[in-house]
């Protein structure tokens, strides 16, 4: 399949593009370099089935595919709370402008969305049917709000114009090829720890969260995106193992044999205290369920970490 990936130089975006090729498709990656770089998919532009274009997906695209994968979109609070009107546009008129191009060439696309759209949740871990606890008006929805209309579009497509949609609702996601200011907390604790330096905890990191290594998510992607025409989603696509975030912090201190002290500090508006898949769905209508526990996936990411600070 010849099959487009918006936001495929983004950390998520690379990986399923390195697994697309080796699966012998061809891939067109196209991506604005905002939050995505050129640097995650540059081992890959002398493979003859890969194509990279720079495009900004919140304006019409044509292309000759057949299938579309939807990642684009900034999806760090660092960055999406800097440039929110764009990370809004992204997520409507990008998700938008790729329904139209998966209408008129009657082909399948696959929405990345996030488990934000439950915001702050009142039950937990959290099930597809529930809709969520969202503040419309905060200084995150731009991101919630953002993915929660593009849902709400792909299904409008799908019931008006038959289009064949998947959405996946992707939860906390780690590995490799993440950038070094991402601003996530995996990605932050790991780079304070390796240099030594205070880790950040926000609040007293009681709040928790559910860590799924990106192997494990893009065989979810995958299985999601060639499942039966049925299976619209959402599926939730995460890790249920929950962790607190102070916990997390232990852990990469240990890994990582740093002498970071951990820094306590005022937790940032709207910050949700808990999040823990439900995939039992995936589990059922995919077969799919994460394989690699964080303890593994922490000790395989780290050594890239450690790559990127002494190149950096």
């Amino acid at each position: 399949m010849r099959i487009l990936i918006t936001g495929g130089a983004g950390f998520i975006g690379s990986h399923l593009s390195e697994r697309l090729l080796a699966e012998g498709h061809n891939v067109v990656v196209i991506d604005n370099f905002f939050t995505g770089s050129r640097k995650n998919v540059t081992h890959l532009l002398d493979n003859k089935n890969f194509e990279l274009i720079r495009h900004d997906v919140s304006v019409p695209y044509v292309a000759e595919v057949d299938f579309i994968f939807n990642l684009a979109c900034p999806a760090s609070p660092v960055h999406y709370q800097k440039y929110p009107v764009q990370t809004l546009k992204t997520s409507f008129l990008g998700a938008m402008n790729m329904l139209d191009l998966a209408r008129e060439k009657k082909i399948g696309i696959l929405q990345a969305s996030t488990s934000e759209v439950y915001g702050d949740p009142s039950i937990t871990p959290q099930v597809e049917s529930y809709w969520g606890n969202v503040n419309p008006i905060g200084i995150r929805s731009c991101y919630d709000e953002g993915k929660r209309a593009s849902e709400s579009l792909f299904f409008d497509y799908h019931r008006q114009h038959d289009v064949n949609i998947k959405v996946a609702r992707i939860f906390n996601t780690y590995g490799p090829q993440m950038a070094l200011d991402d601003g996530r907390v995996v990605s932050n604790f790991i780079v304070q720890a390796l240099q030594n330096k205070p880790i950040t905890m926000y609040g007293d990191g009681s709040q928790t969260r559910s860590f799924c290594f990106v192997s494990d998510l893009v065989d979810g992607l995958i299985k999601l995106a060639f499942s039966p025409t049925n299976v619209t989603g959402p599926i939730n696509l995460g890790n249920p193992n929950e962790f607190t975030i102070l916990e997390l912090a232990k852990m990469i201190i240990s890994f990582t044999n740093s002498k970071s002290e951990i820094s306590f500090e005022e937790l940032p508006s709207d910050d949700p205290k808990q999040r823990r898949p439900d995939i039992s769905l995936a589990l059922r209508e995919l077969g799919w369920e994460p394989k690699i526990l964080l303890e593994e996936g922490l000790k395989l990411s780290i050594p890239y970490f450690q790559r990127a600070l002494r190149a950096n």
